[in-house]
């Protein structure tokens, strides 16, 4: 038995399409030539929020609003994308959202998580330990806590593999990135629940390789950095509620570096004019490396957020790699 049932899924989705449309799942012609497979694209990336994200903020906060009728609000720590889903379904239902972010975040990310009502506060150098202090500063009690990970999170997310299972059940693989692991714990359990055989692969940052090192090892395995420009994917601390589903769930975790990623965007920008932040390209990089492997397979991407800063995306259309 998966993480949830097709009945609870479909029930999810339900209560996430009262609030955003069914994002689509597109076959991009270019991107087969490109990759020599079939491609379908997951286009997470036309959400509200432009990020998979907003469908964990809707079924958290439906939840808490049951639970959790006395709390203030939420607090939680994101690079952006998760921080965005939050204070959008928080401020509709009335309630405070405070966002703790690391130094040097996106700035267009934080001005986005600010017009949708968020405080958001800057701590620390990266996101674990920006966490680590929104955890700490929960304790006082006024305000609950939103972890990376939970299960009324990947609930919601988990609508975006239904959909795109349900719409291509015959699908060979699918590639999903991995930060915290919400969304390939989503997508494998959407598998789950409707009895599939789809190989799922994780995606993860060579600068921030935790959860690839972890599956190896066999359990967690931290890293001294995250480095990368897919901010999404920059974690170092893997989550163990995260990694007990993908460990046992996905076929295999693939590494993609800095360039590698700036390819994708820049294909995903020529080949469909869809613009793809680090962690979104990221399935296409990986599938641009595995390419022989799935030659003539029916392989899904999962575009997960278009939210990239301008000067960045600039940067990488014109050749480069962004400077960390």
């Amino acid at each position: 038995m998966g993480l949830f049932s097709s009945e609870e899924l479909s029930q999810a989705a339900g209560l996430v399409h009262r609030h955003m449309a069914p994002t689509p799942q597109i076959s991009w012609p270019q991107l087969s030539a490109a990759t020599g497979a079939d491609v379908i694209v997951k286009h997470e990336n036309h959400a509200p929020t432009g990020a998979f994200k907003v469908r964990g903020g809707v079924t958290f906060i439906d939840w808490m609003s049951r639970t959790h009728p006395e709390a203030r609000g939420i607090i939680t720590a994101t690079r952006g994308n998760h921080g965005q889903s939050q204070a959008r379904a928080a401020t509709a239902a009335g309630l405070e959202a405070k966002v703790y972010v690391p130094r040097g975040n996106s700035v267009e990310k934080n001005a986005a998580m600010r017009a949708y009502g968020a405080d958001v506060v800057e701590f620390g150098a990266d996101f674990d330990e920006a966490r680590l202090e929104a955890m700490r500063i929960a304790e006082a009690g006024d305000y609950l806590p939103v972890p990376p990970f939970h299960t009324e999170l990947v609930r919601g997310v988990a609508t975006y593999g239904f959909e795109l299972f349900s719409a291509h059940p015959d699908l060979d693989t699918v590639y999903v990135p991995i930060g915290c692991g919400s969304g390939i714990c989503g997508v494998i359990s959407a598998r789950d629940a409707l009895g599939l055989e789809c190989e799922v692969v994780g995606v993860v940052a060579t600068g921030a390789a935790g959860a690839k090192l972890s599956l190896e090892a066999g359990h967690l395995v931290e890293t001294n950095t995250a480095t990368t420009f897919a901010d999404g994917m920059a974690v170092r601390v893997p989550v163990q509620t995260a990694f007990d589903i993908y460990s046992r769930g996905a076929a295999r975790i693939v590494a993609v570096d800095d360039g590698e990623i700036a390819d994708a965007i820049r294909l995903y920008f020529s080949a469909t004019h869809n613009a793809a932040e680090g962690a979104g390209a990221a399935p296409l990089a990986a599938l641009m490396q595995e390419r022989d492997r799935q030659k003539g397979r029916k392989v899904g991407l999962i575009l997960s957020g278009g939210n990239i800063d301008s000067d960045w995306f600039a940067t990488v259309l014109n050749g480069a790699i962004p400077a960390l």
